[in-house]
């Protein structure tokens, strides 16, 4: 409320409100429309038949704020469970694994990343210091940009490396230069072994729902095992998050909700996306249209 009456203010996430000094009245359901008319009447109305609440599961994997909340899921707690199962997942795969330390990868992997140590009763270090006025680097154009990129974001701290068997953690990988670029950066640390776990499963197909995620052909997993993955990043060993797994930990904060979009990780889009469309995303977000782009816009 304020002086001239009702204010309504209408975001993705709970942290812009409360930020902002508003009240969380609800959330917007699946098919509805919200209108807010010249006289602060807010209308609504449903415009599809029987619809169904399918969230995106990768807002809680890595682009919610940490202290948001979406559709009733605590995107802190959803990222806490995920350490837990991919500690566990570590516990079935790897029983007599030999990690010293467990560092995140700032910074949506560190919530994940201190379950996951405590879970296997592994020492949590911060071992990288990030600048934090560089964006994100898997969506800039051209594969040297975003490897000096990440040598402009992140800066190893060396005694939390040296000597020792490191578990890096992130919370996803997309084109696999980060990641890439970090093993090294480990390596050059004093690492003894660099292992790397993801906290969510391999990415390999594209994302139509708004996020710009490279074409199917710069992601790094895509038409690769895991291993190789592992071996293409430079990793001792690579561990990922499995769907299920990753279902079940986002899940467990709101029962209700049966299933989520999760067509990154195969390829299922819920709306269904034909071949056509498909490759004209593929082309506009192929590396050499966005450098094109760049150098036009440079």
């Amino acid at each position: 409320e304020s002086l001239k009456g009702t204010e309504y203010i209408i975001a993705s996430e709970t942290a812009a409100l409360h930020a902002l000094g508003y009240d969380l009245v609800g959330d917007l359901a699946p098919g509805e429309a919200i209108f807010i008319d010249n006289d602060r009447n807010l209308h609504t109305q449903q415009c599809a038949e029987s619809p169904r609440l399918v969230p995106c599961i990768f807002e809680h994997v890595y682009f919610a704020r940490p202290d948001s909340v979406i559709d009733d899921i605590f995107v802190h707690k959803a990222r806490m469970r995920m350490g837990v199962t991919l500690a566990d997942r570590i516990k079935r795969v790897w029983p007599d694994h030999d990690i010293d330390v467990v560092i995140p990868i700032p910074d949506t992997s560190r919530t994940s990343a201190v379950e996951l140590a405590l879970r296997l009763g592994v020492k949590f270090r911060e071992g990288f210091i990030k600048n934090r006025y560089i964006g994100r680097t898997f969506i800039m154009p051209g594969q040297q940009m975003r490897k000096k990129s990440v040598r402009q974001k992140l800066n190893a701290i060396d005694l939390e490396f040296k000597g020792k068997n490191v578990l890096l953690v992130d919370d996803s990988i997309v084109r696999g230069t980060t990641s890439q670029e970090i093993v090294q950066m480990a390596r050059d640390a004093g690492a003894r072994r660099v292992y790397f776990a993801s906290a969510s499963p391999p990415i390999r197909f594209r994302n139509v729902y708004g996020i710009d995620m490279p074409a199917v052909e710069d992601l790094i997993a895509h038409g690769r095992t895991e291993e190789e993955v592992g071996e293409v990043i430079g990793a001792d060993k690579l561990i990922y998050q499995t769907l299920e797994d990753l279902k079940a930990a986002v899940g467990r904060g709101n029962r209700s909700i049966q299933d989520f979009e999760c067509s990154v990780f195969t390829g299922d889009y819920v709306t269904g996306i034909d071949n056509d469309y498909l490759e004209s995303l593929e082309h506009k977000r192929g590396d050499k249209s966005k450098r094109k782009k760049f150098k036009q816009t440079a």
